[in-house]
């Protein structure tokens, strides 16, 4: 009798399939409509066998990427976001875009869509924070299987003070600073978080009746605003509000790869952020 002993092949996803799974995570019309996001790098035929993810597709990025053998990047903001009338390599979007391309390396982006699910930037910011209840700030205009939206809102069981709910910012965000506008409230009970630049949102937030919104990137004339209708704001820098958002995705990812049975390396890339404190 004769045994044949065939090779256990591993099971390997293509960038396609990666697609596929991040519509199912992050479907993409629930993007704004001003945004660009999927894959704008790559041939969706490729096999992925190693990703890695952040939030900021920096030159410095493409490198590692390079280095680490990886097959696909996956950021949070687009490198392409509006049409380019020229690819200059002598540019950092044209030296991350040669790299790439050279290198064979996909690049997907997953921006607003992945801001407006449940479980993506502002849900795990408010996550993060300790609050419950939680529910979308800006509901999507979108069918969605879960509640989804921009930024969202929470509340506490028990309310905090305002110097225990900046301790818990921190320790959330480490953020190189915080900034404040408006009068800190007695206790915080209800809170609104949008990861990001959303001080656009700050009046929807104060009609919502909540203690404090966090955001980012707060317009001068909003923090006057918010300084005299009573909003307690606070700016948590654009970076610190979404960076740690990137290693829920790569929970997300690495559960759904292990479900299709791939053997797949999701890894995050470790970013500073661009600003900093002058000494």
């Amino acid at each position: 009798m004769c045994l044949f002993l065939f090779p256990e092949y591993e099971k390997v996803g293509t960038v396609q399939d990666l697609l596929t799974i991040l519509h199912h995570i992050t479907p993409e019309h629930l993007a704004e409509d001003w945004d660009n996001v999927g894959l704008l790098v790559g041939d969706p035929r490729q096999q992925v066998h190693r990703i890695l993810l952040a939030l900021d597709p920096t030159c410095q990025l493409a490198e590692e990427a390079v280095q680490g053998q990886y097959d696909l990047l996956l950021t949070h903001h687009p490198i392409i976001f509006r049409p380019l009338k020229a690819l200059r390599t002598d540019t950092p979007t044209g030296t991350f875009l040669a790299l790439t391309t050279k290198h064979q390396i996909s690049v997907i982006a997953c921006h607003t869509n992945f801001d407006s699910v449940p479980n993506g930037v502002s849900g795990h910011l408010a996550i993060s924070l300790g609050l419950e209840h939680i529910h979308p700030l800006l509901p999507a205009k979108h069918d969605c299987l879960e509640p989804c939206g921009l930024g969202q809102i929470g509340t506490y069981t028990s309310p905090l003070s305002a110097t225990d709910f900046i301790g818990r910012v921190r320790q959330a965000l480490q953020p190189p600073w915080l900034l404040e506008a408006g009068a800190r409230p007695e206790q915080v009970s209800t809170v609104a978080v949008c990861g990001g630049s959303c001080s656009d949102f700050a009046e929807l937030a104060h009609k919502n009746g909540v203690d404090v919104f966090l955001t980012s990137e707060v317009k001068h004339s909003v923090a006057r605003w918010a300084e005299e209708a009573g909003l307690w704001l606070i700016d948590g820098g654009h970076f610190a509000t979404e960076n740690s958002a990137m290693t829920a995705l790569q929970r997300l990812l690495l559960k759904e790869s292990e479900a299709m049975g791939w053997n797949l390396t999701v890894d995050v890339a470790h970013q500073e952020p661009p600003l900093r404190l002058v000494a």
